[in-house]
């Protein structure tokens, strides 16, 4: 192994570990398994140092994400459904879903891709499994741990794409970004705005999406991109306020008779 290649492992090895910090369960365990579907992509808030360098390149609570493929991988695996995402220790991985069971999540729901287009963006992810993390993007992401630079929030995101030139290694949101392009649907396309006119002389706008560089796209992208519906566990399942039950409220203390 290269030194680069060394350093880099141990770095990543560094960068991973979770640190002291509480994450939200964002749904009963279980629950998360239960309300998943193929395709859907299920964004994480982590808690280790790599994950805040993420946290704060993007501004957002979202630092990894991961596919589900649900039992695209029963055979492989004892019949679990799985998750499809890009570690920075172990490269593009399968993991199950119990793996996130009790940390802040979200769902991020693609809309109207037919069954075969979603067995596609599965297939794409799978079919890169074993391929590793880009490492040269972890050295950029550790300088921002170190301190961080003024850098004004326009060009954060271009701070993503700085070691992300191995186009056979992986960054987590941008495996799942390349799978989504590659069925030509949306997340958050660069929009050229055409001005064409009828026959009648009348002028009218049209859309025409560009897809953007994959290596740009942050895991947040997919929770504000217009393209993909949120989805909540718990209101999935027949949620009902009326049937919670409160912890009864202390009563007040009287300020006048507790100076008596």
């Amino acid at each position: 192994m290269s030194l680069p290649r060394w350093l880099g492992r141990k770095l990543a090895g560094f960068l991973a570990r979770p640190r002291d910090r509480l994450s939200i369960t964002t749904s009963r365990p279980g629950l998360l398994a239960a309300t998943l579907r193929k395709g859907d992509v299920l964004l994480v808030e982590g808690t280790s140092r790599f994950a805040g360098a993420i946290r704060y390149i993007t501004q957002s609570t979202w630092s990894h994400s991961a596919l589900y493929v649900g039992d695209a991988l029963a055979d492989r695996f004892g019949g679990e459904t799985m998750l499809v995402e890009a570690d920075v220790n172990d490269g593009v991985r399968a993991v199950p879903v119990s793996r996130y069971a009790h940390v802040h999540t979200r769902i991020c729901r693609p809309v109207g891709l037919h069954e075969e287009e979603i067995e596609s963006v599965i297939g794409y992810a799978i079919a890169r499994l074993g391929q590793r993390y880009d490492l040269r993007n972890i050295f950029d992401l550790a300088r921002y741990l170190i301190t961080e630079p003024p850098v004004p929030e326009r060009y954060r995101r271009r701070l993503l794409a700085l070691g992300g030139g191995d186009p056979t290694r992986a960054i987590c949101s941008s495996l799942i970004a390349a799978a989504f392009e590659s069925v030509r649907y949306p997340i958050l396309p660069d929009i050229e705005v055409s001005w064409e006119e009828t026959a009648m002389g009348q002028r009218y706008a049209r859309q025409i999406l560009h897809i953007r560089d994959s290596r740009l796209f942050a895991p947040r992208d997919f929770d504000v991109s217009p393209y993909f519906r949120i989805i909540k566990p718990t209101l999935e399942h027949g949620f009902d306020p009326h049937l919670l039950t409160w912890a009864k409220a202390a009563a007040p203390v009287d300020s006048g008779s507790a100076m008596k």
